[in-house]
């Protein structure tokens, strides 16, 4: 009854607006609940990235809209209980929100994202597949998805379904009987993992028997670290959203740098001296990775990003478009190709890449102090620079008011001593005469 008296009193809430399925929360919302599914934005009208999230949010209503998930959205500045409550610390957030369940998603905020996110969250952690049909069915999405087969029973299945958990709200996990595979693939042994990717699939190595009587946690250990290398595609787009996902893999991460346009191209400027057109050197380093997977798996995790200051920030330079960019993960080292991006051949891929993992490459950057404070320094002298080009009279009322009047103060603090000094010496100037 709760929850019907919930519905009604949101949809009169929505009614003002019929062609948007989110609905409009209150504080009664902490009352009315009750155990429902809800993927909720908190917001606050004054702030620019809310406002720009809006027409994303009302696609992802519409998307979810006939599903148990129920999408609505909170004025924190109105109804501060519901924010409070959440402990809301910045604009907009995004929660799903299942009885005592919350959990926050920072991935992109692009619909794609936050639809899959929302049914994988709703979704059991494993979800069962009953027959190869169904698993095509999975295939032909085109989603990175991990599959265990066999019995659910034993170390593998405990510790599968433990991963699962783990990482549901970035990657689906599924199981299925191996009688239902025998006919299609051959399986290495049963029962098995194995991850569905790039129009491929692998199999999780399992350790030798003798190995596993000498450790019984291995199992635990080794398919974590194979779940966490392969959870992102082998050339994958490289986004803030995702950013700080890759750095938990414990590879190098190479990322091909291009400049990428609002409507998704990668944009070529012809009319340069040094003209590399984007597309193909995106092409060329690909076909390098995919022709040496075998080669270089191991070791990097590649992608491409199409946003230059996300890898200028990390390089502390503007780099030249395209460019090739290799980070360690854990020291935060970035790895350069000599040659410029127009003389750069798969072979010369191939040769800096192997020169990265020989350690021969030359090193840049780091994570020591020093270091820090720099990419801080870098990162706000180039936003202010971006301001300056994007709006030099807006930059110079918001840089200039503000520093105008600490001027003043500064100037009425440190100069009030010399003025009175010179009304005394006036003062008693006269008193003399």
């Amino acid at each position: 009854m709760d929850v019907l008296r919930l519905l009604v009193f949101l949809s009169v809430l929505a009614s003002g607006n019929t062609a948007s399925k989110v609905l409009e929360l209150s504080d009664r919302f902490l009352e009315l609940r009750g155990d429902s599914t809800w993927l909720i934005m908190f917001y606050a009208p004054w702030c620019g990235h809310c406002k720009k999230l809006e027409p994303i949010w009302n696609h992802v209503a519409h998307a979810l809209y006939g599903t148990d998930i129920r999408v609505g959205r909170v004025d924190c500045t109105r109804f501060t209980a519901v924010a409070t409550e959440f402990v809301i610390k910045g604009f907009p957030t995004i929660m799903y929100v299942k009885g005592e369940t919350r959990h926050i998603y920072k991935g992109d905020r692009v619909k794609e994202d936050i639809v899959g996110y929302a049914i994988r969250m709703a979704a059991p952690p494993v979800q069962h597949v009953q027959s190869y049909r169904h698993l095509k069915d999975v295939i032909d999405k085109g989603d990175l998805f991990f599959l265990y087969v066999g019995n659910q029973e034993g170390d593998l299945w405990d510790s599968y379904k433990a991963l699962a958990d783990e990482y549901r709200p970035l990657n689906y996990f599924y199981d299925i009987e191996s009688g239902c595979l025998e006919e299609h693939m051959k399986l290495q042994y049963s029962p098995a993992v194995m991850v569905f990717k790039d129009s491929m699939y692998f199999f999780y190595p399992v350790p030798d028997e003798n190995e596993l009587v000498e450790n019984k946690s291995l199992i635990n250990i080794t398919l974590s670290d194979w779940v966490n290398h392969e959870r992102f595609p082998t050339f994958t787009k490289v986004t803030h959203g995702n950013l700080h996902q890759l750095w938990k893999i414990n590879k190098y991460l190479a990322i091909t740098v291009v400049k990428e346009s609002k409507i998704g191209r990668i944009t070529t400027d012809e009319d340069a001296e040094d003209y590399v057109d984007g597309y193909k050197f995106k092409d060329m380093v690909e076909s390098v990775i995919r022709n040496n997977r075998e080669k270089y798996h191991i070791h990097f995790q590649f992608g491409w990003t199409g946003t230059p200051d996300l890898a200028n920030s990390i390089a502390m330079e503007r780099l030249p478009l395209p460019s090739l960019l290799v980070v360690n993960s854990t020291t935060m080292h970035h790895h350069l190709p000599e040659d410029p991006p127009q003389h750069l051949t798969p072979a010369a891929i191939e040769m800096f890449l192997d020169s990265i993992i020989s350690e021969t490459a030359p090193t840049y950057g780091g994570d020591s102090w020093p270091i820090r404070i720099y990419r801080a320094y870098y990162n706000a002298r180039t936003s202010l620079e971006d301001m300056w080009q994007g709006n030099p009279v807006l930059t110079s009322v918001l840089f200039g008011l503000p520093l105008g009047f600490l001027s003043l103060i500064c100037y009425s603090i440190w100069c009030s001593d010399i003025l009175d000094a010179d009304e005394e010496e006036e003062d008693q100037h006269e008193k003399k005469e």
